[in-house]
Formats: C-alpha cells, structure tokens, sequence
C-alpha cells in the first residue's frame, strides 16, 4: 500500500515536470488578456525590458551624490567667476585715452540744450593748419572754438563722439579728433528731419575747396568748404608764413556766427566781427566789430562787457627804460 503511494506521488512529478518544459506557442490572433501572451511580456523577459536599461536600481535611486571638499570648493570658485563683474574698458578712441564731459545751456526744461562729448586725457596741441578746433573749458563750462595755441593746463581738446539733443531728440552728432571734426556729421531739426550731412577729415571737409601755396600742397592758402554744391561749414584763409588772416563758418551758403581777423598778429586775433545766428535767415550786409585785442593779446574793444579802451596807450607796450 505504501508502495502504491510512492508510485502515485512520482507520476504526479514526472507530468508536471514535463508540462513546464512544454514550448508554449502564440497566435498573432491572440489577445491581451490571453495567459499565453502574459507569460511572454514577463519583467524577466530582455525583449521586453530594453526601455529599463540602465534605470538605477532600487538599491540606490534615493541615495544622495557624495561630492567631495575639493569638488564643492571648486564649484564655489567657478560661480564666483561667473558673478564677477567684468573689468571696465579703458575710454579709447583712435589709441588715445579719453574723458567723458557733458554741459547744460539755455532755460530749464524741454528747451535746454544738453552736449554729451569726450576730450583728451593726455593733452595735444590741435593741428595749426586745421580749418577749425575745439576744446572745452571746464572752469567756464563751454564747448569753445579755437583761435590760437591752447594752454595744456586749462584747456581740454575735443576727442571722441559728439551729440547735442534737446528734449531727448538729437539735433547734432558726430566726431572730433585731436580737436577737429572727423568722419561724418549730421544735423537735424527739432522734429528729427536731417539738415545736413557732411564728412571730414581731420578737420577737412571732404568736398572743399582747398587752394595751396606750393606744388607740393603743404601749405594751405584758403579752405572752402562745400557741401552738395553749397558753402557750408568752418572757412579759413592763410598767409603765406602758414599764420591765420581770416577764420569764419559759412551755414546754407551764407556767413554765420564770429569772424576773426588776425591781420598781422602773430599769436592772437585783432578783430572779431559777428553775422548772424542763423544761415537759414538773410546774410547781415555789414558785420558787426564785436571785440579788438592788442598784439600781445589784451582786449582794447569789447561791446558786450561795455570795455573800449582803442583810446588809451598800448597795454602790452614795452615799458621804456630810464636813461
């Protein structure tokens, strides 16, 4: 009897040993709920499971990155750099170091006038030969143009760009370089519509008419200035030593502004004489004598500030020795 059991319980093996090693088959026809399928898509199965490749396992997915003292110093320093201001750069303009200045004219308002410019920080003298320069006085706080040597301890020469707005909108632009106007400069009114345009050359406006002395064209005798076929911008005539006889500014074909005279003078004006503000209105027929100096540079005449002097002896006359 027990050997009948022994026999019974050894069958039973054998057949369920034999139906799991049974090749299980599976119909395209098959359904997803069919037991066939299920066995196929188990999570032991690599056809199946490719997409989990590489997925941390579950041992270690909620562990924190250990960083070393080395690597977090590191990081630190490299987000200090990035949170570093960059350095400033030097204020250049044509290799020389410059200055920014800006000066406030006129009433309060939308009507003030506002220049925004740049000067030489290393003083140099403008070229003599240059139909105009400019510089800025800081003790008077003014744009001023040039009518001799400027002094390298107060005066400080124009470099850089140059804009003059009003109300935000801007009514000039433009170069300056070593004192003169350079490349291109343009005007416009009020409403932003461009007056003029015009392009220099260290002070020479591209489209003068320029006259010299010599074959060899070193030494000017008269420069004048045109703009699409009409007088406009900076004049200047010379003497034949390469001293200055007249200076004057031409607007819309018509003179404008302060001319000066030198006459014979060496180093200063002799005459000034004054047209009007506006080359947009009737050129004055006889200019106005505003200011005379001495030879030595001394006012005699000044109408604005009341002082005639034209009278008196020579203020710059050297005093005669006693015998």
């Amino acid at each position: 009897m027990l050997l009948l059991r022994f026999r019974f319980w050894g069958m039973s093996l054998l057949a369920l040993l034999a139906v799991a090693c049974t090749r299980k088959t599976v119909s395209f026809n098959s359904r997803p709920g069919d037991g066939a399928v299920t066995a196929l898509a188990a999570p032991g199965d690599t056809l199946t499971t490719t997409g989990r490749k590489g997925a941390p396992k579950l041992s270690i997915a909620g562990r924190k990155a250990v960083v070393t003292k080395e690597e977090e110093k590191a990081a630190k320093d490299l987000e200090k750099a990035a949170q570093r201001k960059k350095p400033i750069k030097k204020k250049l303009f044509l290799g020389e170091r410059t200055k920014k200045g800006f000066i406030k004219s006129g009433p309060k308002g939308r009507n003030q006038i506002v220049e925004v410019f740049y000067y030489l920080k290393n003083f140099k003298q403008p070229d003599p030969m240059a139909p105009a320069a400019f510089y800025f006085s800081p003790k008077k706080h003014k744009l001023y143009k040039a009518t001799g040597e400027l002094d390298p301890s107060t005066d400080k020469v124009l470099h850089g760009p140059y804009k003059k707005m009003q109300n935000n909108k801007v009514l000039e632009t433009g170069y300056f370089a070593f004192g003169t106007r350079h490349l291109r400069w343009e005007k416009f009114d009020v409403k932003g519509t461009l007056l003029t345009k015009t392009h220099y050359e260290m002070g020479f406006p591209r489209d003068a008419n320029i006259s010299y002395y010599d074959a060899g064209r070193t030494m000017p005798r008269e420069v004048v200035p045109y703009v699409n076929g009409k007088l406009e911008g900076d004049y200047v005539k010379f003497r034949n030593d390469g001293r200055r006889e007249w200076t004057g500014k031409f607007e819309n074909g018509r003179r404008i502004g302060e001319w000066v005279n030198y006459g014979d003078y060496k180093k200063y004006p002799h005459y000034v004489y004054a047209y009007g503000e506006s080359g947009y209105e009737p050129e004055v027929e006889e200019p106005e004598l505003i200011r005379e100096y001495s030879h030595g540079g001394s006012v005699i005449y000044d109408k604005e500030k009341n002082i005639d002097k034209r009278g008196d002896a020579d203020p710059d006359a050297t005093p005669a020795k006693d015998a």
